[in-house]
Parts: structure tokens; sequence; C-alpha cells
């Protein structure tokens, strides 16, 4: 039996709420807010969670400019506290193509934002919405990447910003990244969820104002993940992706690209055949989405304990899960639970051709391969893995994952019979960096790799 699920159905009747078009609907009871009055996160009525609604949605054809803001038409604003972002790659990845065994797959790198990861698609319109709503302090949960993205948006707007990181859980470039932006960090002896639980705490006493996905106006950012991935594939193929495959951890980019293809569809871009498949991908330890697919449940079941090498996708409560289970539902995807070793080996698959991610990133090409190889999808379907995070995020897994470094002596001669030497590891280093060579920005995005690194130590002996 298919579960009830929320009333995500997107209406043509403007409410007296609305404010230049814009209005908030709770995806629950269906009340109705002005989206900009009062600060509010979820229904005052019955604490369902919220979606931005617009009386006029746009087609491909109003889009105009680069990066988020390129789609303003589909926006509160026509433009937010901008670095720039969005814009990123989508990557070909042929021999991963003929290995997986699916007639197209191509990545989009969210990695190539400028904080190095999808979550400054999200901060560009809270930041400003925050702006709006006149509040001084901005504060976030966070597995990583929203604090450092939340840090940086945060410093170009001008704000306090405060940040709540499960202690010992965060990778050393993301807290780098938030020390070096001068937000507050505070390290919670607890884990991603109770971080959450306590910023919303805050939230609800006016202590600060919250930017994790929760806020529906972050979720508005993201769904131009979606619409560059629409227009680019069909620039590149001349048809839309049958499949999306994403990795899911508090769910709201499925959440952001179900909200975008909903408009898409309304607004007459694309007709419901052609919305991709929404294929979510979890850590085997930290799967409650996956769980709730696989039982047909109705929402997902907090799971206490969590753990994966896979640090932004560890999360036990996904709080976008009544959004993104019609997502994956009503698309006709599936969700898949990977191991963390199978997505160990997805990120040197990934960096075999050229394009560097973090782990968690690394699950969706897991999922893709495991959903393959049981039969879950056919051999011709057109795919695009969801990459969300820069390698250089969490650079001691790329270390782990990665190839060690050879003792040599130090001449040419010693060299050259390491490197001749048939069997050597040397030839493997070879290959690998000969292929990252031609990777855009890599000598730039080593450099920041190193830089970060140093600097969390640094933090760390001033303990």
């Amino acid at each position: 039996m298919v579960p009830t699920m929320a009333d995500l159905q997107l209406t043509d009747d403007v409410p007296p709420a609305a404010d230049d078009g814009v209005w908030l609907a709770c995806i629950e009871c269906g009340e109705t807010f002005a989206p900009f009055d009062e600060i509010r996160y979820t229904c005052d009525h019955c604490d369902g969670l919220l979606e931005v609604r617009y009386d006029d949605l746009p087609t491909f054809d109003e889009f105009e400019g680069s990066g988020v803001w390129r789609y303003n038409a589909a926006l509160p604003f026509e433009e937010g506290v901008t670095l720039p972002e969005g814009d990123t790659p989508l990557h070909e990845m042929p021999r991963l193509k003929d290995d997986i065994g699916v007639d197209a797959l191509r990545v989009k790198h969210e990695g190539m934002n400028p904080t190095g990861s999808f979550k400054d698609r999200g901060m560009t319109v809270g930041v400003r919405v925050a702006q709006e709503v006149g509040v001084d302090r901005l504060a976030c949960a966070s597995t990583g990447n929203t604090s450092a993205a939340l840090a940086a948006y945060g410093a170009r707007g001008g704000m306090e910003t405060l940040v709540l990181l499960p202690a010992g859980k965060v990778a050393a470039g993301k807290i780098a990244q938030a020390s070096l932006h001068r937000a507050r960090i505070l390290e919670v002896d607890g884990n991603f969820d109770q971080c959450l639980d306590i910023v919303q705490d805050l939230a609800a006493r006016g202590e600060a104002y919250l930017l994790n996905s929760l806020n529906p106006f972050r979720l508005e950012g993201q769904k131009t993940i979606g619409l560059e991935i629409m227009e680019e594939f069909y620039a590149d193929n001349g048809e839309y992706p049958d499949r999306i495959v994403l990795p899911v951890g508090n769910a709201g980019n499925t959440a952001a690209l179900y909200k975008c293809f909903r408009e898409l569809v309304k607004a007459g871009a694309i007709t419901e055949e052609q919305v991709p498949k929404l294929t979510g991908v979890q850590a085997e330890g930290a799967a409650p989405m996956v769980e709730a697919i696989e039982n047909g449940y109705e929402d997902t079941r907090r799971w206490e304990e969590v753990e994966t090498r896979a640090t932004a996708i560890r999360i036990g409560n996904p709080v976008n899960a009544p959004k993104a289970l019609p997502g994956i539902r009503e698309t006709g995807g599936t969700a898949v639970a990977v191991s963390d070793e199978e997505i160990t080996e997805a990120q040197r698959d990934v960096a075999g051709e050229g394009v560097g991610v973090e782990p968690a990133s690394a699950a969706s090409v897991a999922g893709l391969r495991k959903l393959r190889r049981e039969g879950e999808i056919d051999s011709d379907e057109s795919v695009v893995c969801l990459t969300t995070g820069h390698l250089l995020k969490d650079p001691e897994a790329a270390a782990e994952a990665g190839n060690e470094p050879e003792p040599v002596a130090n001449s040419t001669e010693a060299v050259l019979d390491l490197i001749e030497e048939p069997s050597s590891v040397a030839q493997t280093v070879r290959r690998q960096v000969s292929k990252a060579a031609d990777a855009p920005l890599v000598p730039a995005l080593v450099a920041s790799g190193l830089g970060v690194a140093y600097l969390y130590r640094k933090l760390r002996s001033k303990e």
C-alpha cells in the first residue's frame, strides 16, 4: 500500500497573504503565510513544513545570465548575497559509463561552487532573506559543508554567524573554512541531529536566524541545480535525463529537485513524462530514507545512532523527508544504501576520470553501480549523478583512498629505476596524476587543500 503523502500540488489560487506574487504554504494543512512579515520555518498551526510558492512560474525562455541568479524569475528576489555561485560543470564520464553499463552518464559537480559544495546555492537566497526580515545573527547545525557556506555568505552579508558541529565528526577542511570566515564554532558533544535540535530551539527563542534546510528559502536556491541539469543535459543530448541519482543526508536536494520539476511541469516547460526519476543514495550506517522507501513508511523513523565515513550524510533524522519521499515515489525513483567500502571505491572511480569529490558525493555513483548491478536501472537509461562536495573538503579521506607515496633515493637514476619497474605502484600513480592533471583548477585547489589542512592543525594546536 502506498502511504499517505504530503500535499505538494501547486495551485493557481493566489492567497491574500502573497507579497508581490510570493507566499509560503504549509504542505500538511494548506495554510498560507506572507513570506517576509515574520520569521517562520514551519506552519504556525500544525508545525508542518513550508514551501515557497509563486503566482507566475517561468519557462526556460525566461532565464538569462549565468549562475544561480540566472533563474531569478523562479526565485523570490532579483539577486541575493552572491559570491557568485552555480554554473557548475556537468562532466562526461566515458569510461565509467561503459564500466557501469548505461546509455549516458554525467556527473554534476557541485564541489565547484565558491566554498566547495552545493550549499552555496541555498545560502545566496537564505542570507538575502535574512536581510529582508532584519536579522543580524545567522545559525546552523552542520556536518561541515553548511557551516562553511553559511560562514562565507554571512561574512559577505556582514552578519554574525554561529555554527554548531558534532564534536570530532566533521572533516578538517570544513572546520577550517568556517573558522577563516570568522564564524563562531561550537563543537557539541552529540550528533548532527542533536545539534539541529539545539539550533531550532535557539531560533524559536529568537536568538538566531536558522539556515538549515528546514528553512524553505534554502531549498529555493538548491532547486537551481535541477534547472541547470535540465538545460545543460538537453543542450548536449537533445533530451532530458531519465534519472538523477543523488546522495541523501537531510534530503534537502531531493526535495528541492522535486519542487523544481513540479514547477517546470506546471509552467508547461516540460511534461510529466520528461521528469527524471529521483533516486536517493545513503550510507548503510545512516539510511532512514532507504528504510522508509523499502518499507513503505509515510515518514522516516529517526536513527539515534549513525556512522559512516561519508561525514556529509551522517544524518539520522532527515527533516525534509515529508517533501523528499513523495519526490522519489512520484517520479518512479527509488533509494538504496551502500557500504563505506563501496563509497570509497566510487570515489576512486570518479577520480580516475579526473574529477575529485568527497566521500558523500561519491555515494551517488556507488548507488548507481549497485542499482545497475541489481537490475533496478536499465542499460538504456541516461543518468546524471549529483556530486555535492569537492574532494578537498575532506583531504584525509582523499589521502586514505588514494595511492601511497613511494620512498626513493636522491638521484635521477634511482627515480628511473623505480618508475621503470613493470609492477611498480609508481605506474599507477603516474596514470592517476596524468588523468587528474587535465582537470581544471587542480593546481589552485591542491594548494588551497594544503592550506586548509595547515590551518586546521594550527587551530588545534591553540587548544
